[in-house]
């Protein structure tokens, strides 16, 4: 189906899922995840149209890369080169910068009544990242689940870090502040007045990021989490009779709360939806002790994460 066609002339397509008591709806742009319907109930938050998705948009739903997350001073070091990035977040890169996956049109490869597989190749130099990258992203609904699968090569040295910023609301509508949150994960990242990560992992023992108990999203912090937790198991929410199970392969989750939504700048106010986005560290390519996220020429850099309703 048609969703529109961007100032370039490129058509954007929408592709719908179906298994079960699960239907999806996802758009070629930004491979964004538009619609999650369970039993009925809408689970994220989606825009209306293209235009919206296109000046409206807080990466609602959208595949961002190459490198989710914030990379300090927007830029890194590899292999003794530095290499600038767009500054788009205060002094930072943040999700791959100004023009990063998310407003790309991806192709549809593979299509099937329950699946859909989109690639994207970006160029040498794309946003400053070195090497031509392909990329692509598989969403398959099956068993209560939505799985998505991401898989990346190079031709030449480069960091990668793909994620889906898919914002949640398990009632389908009000905001999450009552969202119960628990997470298999000791550990956290502090950062700092940029919410760059600070150094080594924290223990979550005795402060307001441990989830390793259930607790409501504005019990604590004024609700107010974008961090990264180090993941030693699975991410569980549950709201409006709803929970969602979220297993990774990746080592860490961003845990954003949608605090930092303008209800001026898109269609949703603050806490209107949570996002798990799975992923390796914020600022691995300046921190050499975090799980490294460099892709080099030959390897095939795999994930898989898996949003499960019960």
């Amino acid at each position: 189906m048609n969703f529109g066609t961007l100032p370039s002339g490129e058509q954007v397509e929408c592709v719908e899922l179906s298994s079960g008591r699960l239907r999806a709806e996802v758009l070629t742009y930004g491979a964004i995840v538009r619609t999650l319907e369970v039993s009925g109930v809408n689970v994220v938050l989606g825009l209306d149209t293209l235009d919206d998705y296109r000046t409206r948009s807080r990466y609602f739903g959208a595949v961002v890369g190459r490198y989710g997350n914030r990379i300090a001073g927007a830029r890194f070091t590899l292999d003794g080169v530095e290499f600038r990035l767009p500054v788009n977040n205060g002094p930072n890169s943040l999700h791959g910068g100004t023009e990063g996956f998310d407003s790309k049109v991806w192709t549809i490869t593979d299509r099937t009544p329950s699946s859909v597989t989109l690639t994207l190749t970006s160029p040498d130099g794309d946003q400053g990242y070195p090497g031509t990258l392909t990329a692509s992203v598989t969403y398959t609904l099956a068993d209560d689940a939505l799985r998505i699968d991401y898989a990346a090569e190079t031709d030449a040295p480069t960091v990668i870090n793909l994620t889906n910023h898919s914002y949640f609301n398990l009632k389908g509508g009000g905001d999450v502040l009552d969202h119960v949150v628990q997470m298999e994960a000791d550990h956290y990242l502090p950062v700092d007045e940029n919410k760059i990560p600070t150094g080594e992992p924290a223990p979550v023992k005795g402060t307001p990021f441990d989830f390793t108990e259930p607790h409501a999203v504005g019990e604590r912090y004024d609700g107010a989490y974008d961090h990264c937790f180090v993941l030693n198991g699975a991410a569980r929410v549950t709201a409006g009779g709803l929970t969602m199970e979220v297993t990774t392969t990746e080592p860490g989750v961003q845990f954003y709360s949608g605090s930092m939504l303008d209800g001026d700048a898109t269609p949703y106010g603050p806490f209107a939806g949570l996002c798990l986005e799975t992923q390796h560290y914020p600022d691995s390519p300046n921190q050499p002790q975090f799980p490294s996220t460099v892709l080099r020429p030959g390897e095939r850099r795999t994930s898989t994460t898996t949003y499960r309703f019960m």
